[in-house]
């Protein structure tokens, strides 16, 4: 592998005429309405090759932080619209086929990787990538870390099907984009992971009205929606039979096949409190009550799943009761000065609460008010309970169970 040990000095590329560098002031000036990075290294790349730089293949390879992936690889190549965005999950770093990326080089310390790549090459058989890129008429392979805060890394990497490779004017050219990319790349990475981390601890639409501005106590707006509260039964002693780990895979389990339906259907999920979910199904979707009833459905064929899988291993079945109503819930911020809960509450979320505490009694895992029936317009699905008093309310409510 050749690698390289000396660029031209940046004093020696300030010499240069700066109309033959557009590029840097792009990006430094002119790229404060692109949101998002691929479109970023796509719109880069492009205005490299206009401006006479041979780029026929760019990458980005991030370190992300996100609940699913541990990675994420953004590709350009000539001539696409969008770049195609690869993401990794966790431990991929030690599996053969990261090992096997010159990427890997510049995690671990290097500063830079060039790779000639000549046919017939004992350097290029190192990596696959360089083997597969002189296949399809690359000439050469540059790869640099992207400094960010805190030492953190990442990667980019150009290659050209010129002939001979990158000059060493247009070598510099890209080095010398280098502090720009890091500081757009590292901006644009920090909004997408406030925004991730949001939507990962409060769902999408609070995340949405978060970054909308809705950050001080009080603020937040009325809700008109279909509202599902879900407890999982017996979890104390369930936690007091089984070892930590078990526990924790189970509820996570329990969850998964509870929330994705929930999430699919149109749903989002507010809350965690310990074994129990607070969803709300906002009825400015005309089928939100029936997208509900849909997630109560498809929750209850993956749990039957999870219970079944749970047996083959000599663990208990779970149970858990579900009660939904439907009315006007208080969307926002509550809590403290400093420390705040996005959430939902109102006389609606209490029924919908009395309700889900009313299966441990009437021994239905579902039950619904007749508010919420009414407006879902499906009878043939219910089952007529009667009136029940609930906790904390003064008149009876009407309940209905679902068809079993």
């Amino acid at each position: 592998m050749t690698i390289i040990s000396h660029f031209p000095s940046p004093e020696s590329i300030g010499t240069w005429p700066r109309e033959r560098r557009p590029v840097l002031d792009w990006l430094m000036n002119e790229t404060s309405s692109q949101r998002f990075l691929d479109n970023l290294l796509v719109e880069m790349c492009e205005r490299l090759v206009a401006a006479g730089i041979p780029v026929a293949r760019s990458s980005l390879h991030l370190r992300i932080q996100h609940p699913q992936w541990q990675g994420a690889r953004i590709l350009w190549l000539p001539g696409i619209g969008e770049a195609n965005i690869d993401t990794f999950d966790y431990d991929v770093d030690t599996t053969e086929l990261f090992l096997r990326r010159p990427a890997t080089e510049i995690y671990d310390g290097a500063s830079v990787i060039r790779q000639h790549l000549h046919a017939g090459d004992n350097d290029l058989v190192r990596y696959p990538l360089f083997e597969e890129l002189q296949r399809d008429g690359f000439t050469d392979y540059v790869a640099w870390p992207i400094e960010h805060t805190l030492g953190r890394r990442h990667v980019v990497t150009f290659a050209t099907k010129q002939q001979g490779g990158f000059s060493e004017y247009e070598i510099a050219y890209l080095m010398d984009l280098l502090p720009a990319l890091a500081l757009a790349s590292e901006i644009r990475m920090k909004n997408a992971m406030a925004r991730t981390l949001l939507e990962t601890y409060v769902g999408p639409h609070a995340s949405a009205e978060i970054l909308a501005g809705a950050t001080t106590r009080g603020s937040g707006k009325t809700v008109n929606a279909a509202i599902m509260i879900c407890d999982l039964r017996d979890f104390t002693a369930l936690s007091d039979l089984w070892p930590r780990d078990d526990v924790i895979d189970i509820l996570n389990g329990y969850f998964d096949a509870l929330c994705e339906p929930v999430e699919v259907r149109g749903g989002e999920i507010l809350k965690f409190m310990g074994d129990g979910l607070l969803a709300i199904f906002p009825l400015s979707n005309p089928n939100a009550c029936a997208d509900l009833l849909q997630a109560i459905c498809d929750g209850r064929e993956r749990m039957g799943a999870l219970n079944a899988k749970l047996a083959e291993s000599g663990k208990p079945e779970l149970r858990y009761g579900i009660g939904v109503h439907v009315g006007d819930v208080m969307y926002g911020n509550i809590g403290s000065r400093k420390r705040l809960d996005f959430t939902a509450i109102g006389p609606a979320v209490n029924v919908a609460s009395r309700l889900e505490e009313l299966t441990k009694v009437i021994k239905r895992p579902v039950l619904l008010s007749s508010e919420f029936v009414k407006i879902a317009c499906a009878s043939k699905q219910f089952v007529d309970l009667g009136s029940h008093s609930l906790r904390g309310l003064e008149a009876p409510v009407s309940v209905f169970g679902m068809q079993e």
